[in-house]
């Protein structure tokens, strides 16, 4: 026998007659059930102001607009009217009940099966009642005590000389080509995704290009991390269909696709080949004075990128620490809206450290692909980083803003205010200032922690053993940064992975 859901009453607020009361249930973790009422005066009321509203801009035939009759006004517009205001009391309450409830939903709330028949009665009381996962209420525990580890990486000739060869690539010459599709390729393609047995396609659009990896097998496809790729594309030509089949991540932020078996088609349209650029190419495209001058240049942005990753690694240390001093229940199901959330401040994060594009792509498929409970941990630091900050009073200025978007920009090779427009356009620019916003608070952690600097070598021992993705690649013998050495795996460890686990890491400076 299961005990009964805990209950929580809001009494209406005696001054103010609109105050709808408000019971909640607990429904599970960071789940509640609000059953609101609004007073049959509240309701009368809002009638009352709509139907005044609508005097005053209805226009009828006879009479001057401001001078029909009420009982006409109600006989043309009644049922449209009462339509309005219900919706509008309705949402005017649930706000109303969240504020006084302290209550932060993270997805939409979900209506109960009676909600379509409601309907406004003279003299009579609305009740109804939705479904919302909140965000957990918890005490965050004491900031101080965290002990970090510092990776030192030193700027070589040889980390140079790796961006030199992907800056050739970047500014390289594009050649059409139709057949013989291979690794480091550049397809565009019409492409049909579809859940196996389903009838009708969850997308569908006739030009995606694809990038397929240069120094490593896997590669995604709509987000989605992809084993062997290239072999897929292997010898391929233009007009070739290729077959993919994959199954979606349990964590995929879109529910019907978790763990469902998935099929997607790739026309190939058009296909192209990219030859490095020379040295001297590189120069002049910079307007620089030498060689010399070139690779004084890419050591200070290697320099650059060294720094923003060995913060960000202080960063990931401090919130996991921080996550292990306090426990609280997550919701249930993850949000779709809050999963992609997830994964487009990873990406934010990601092309400000410095990544390239491509990269980024491959890291944020790696992120869809992770296993449930790698999911619920990143959800986890999600509200442990938001609480923070509002608890700590961050506040994001413009000038972050800016110099973010231009630190993106200048990654992605756009103008910044022509990115601005494209974050604001897809609703984004609300994701770019919360990433900011937890790196602040995350670095509120930093500040208060104990750091010790270990080596490159000690870092990546350290980092052996994590699992960061499941996609199948082989270990190199140099690594360049601090975020690409926590890929890194010991001879021993690759040994007792399975082939789908073994990691390959490219030999970029800056993945």
């Amino acid at each position: 026998m299961t005990d009964a859901p805990a209950t929580t009453d809001t009494p209406a607020a005696t001054d103010d007659a609109s105050f709808p009361d408000v019971k909640i249930e607990d429904q599970g973790p960071a789940r509640k059930r609000l059953t609101i009422t609004i007073s049959a005066d509240a309701i009368q009321e809002k009638l009352h102001d709509s139907l005044s509203t609508l005097s005053q801009q209805a226009q009828v035939p006879g009479f001057r607009k401001g001078h029909v009759p009420a009982k006409l006004l109600q006989r043309r517009f009644g049922d449209a009217m009462r339509d309005e205001t219900k919706n509008q009391v309705i949402a005017d309450a649930y706000a109303k009940a969240l504020e006084a409830n302290e209550l932060e939903p993270v997805g939409e709330p979900e209506p109960d099966d009676t909600m379509k028949e409601l309907a406004l009665e003279d003299g009579k009381p609305l009740t109804f009642s939705v479904t919302v996962e909140v965000t957990p209420d918890f005490t965050l525990p004491a900031l101080d005590g965290l002990a970090l580890k510092r990776p030192l990486l030193e700027i070589t000739d040889e980390h140079i000389d790796e961006e030199l060869t992907r800056q050739s690539l970047q500014h390289g010459t594009a050649e059409q080509i139709n057949e013989g599709i291979t690794s480091g390729d550049r397809v565009l393609g019409r492409v049909t995704a579809t859940v196996k047995d389903a009838e009708k396609p969850f997308f569908s659009h006739d030009s995606v290009p694809l990038l397929l990896p240069r120094d490593q097998k896997d590669g995604p496809v709509l987000g989605l991390m992809i084993e062997n790729l290239v072999d897929l594309f292997a010898d391929k030509k233009v007009g070739d269909e290729v077959i993919i089949e994959t199954k979606g991540p349990e964590a995929h932020e879109q529910e019907e696709l978790r763990g469902a078996d998935l099929i997607i088609s790739f026309t190939i349209k058009d296909a192209h080949r990219i030859h490095p650029a020379t040295i001297q190419q590189i120069v002049d495209g910079y307007g620089l004075a030498s060689a010399d001058v070139l690779r004084e240049q890419i050591k200070l942005l290697l320099e650059q990128r060294r720094d923003q990753q060995q913060a960000a690694a202080l960063r990931d240390q401090a919130t996991r620490e921080f996550a292990q001093k306090v426990d609280f229940e997550l919701p249930e199901a993850m949000a779709g809206r809050q999963a992609a959330r997830l994964l487009e401040q990873q990406e934010m994060e990601l092309l400000h450290r410095g990544i390239p594009q491509e990269d980024v792509e491959i890291r944020v498929a790696e992120l869809r692909s992770q296993a449930q409970d790698v999911a619920r941990k990143r959800l986890k630091t999600y509200f442990l980083l938001r609480k923070l900050a509002k608890d700590q009073g961050v506040e994001v200025s413009e000038t972050e803003i800016n110099g973010r978007i231009a630190s993106i920009a200048m990654q992605r090779g756009h103008r910044p205010d022509k990115l601005r427009t494209e974050l604001n356009n897809a609703g984004r620019l609300g994701e770019l200032t919360e990433t900011i916003r937890h790196e602040k608070a995350a670095d509120i952690l930093v500040d208060k922690a104990k750091i010790e600097d270990v080596t490159i070598e000690q870092w990546r021992e350290m980092n052996a053993d994590e699992a960061p993705s499941t996609t199948k690649k082989s270990t190199t013998k140099k690594k360049t940064t601090p975020e690409a050495s926590k890929k890194k795996t010991t001879k021993k460890t690759t040994k007792k992975t399975t082939k789908k686990t073994t990691k390959k890491t490219s030999k970029k400076t800056s993945s």
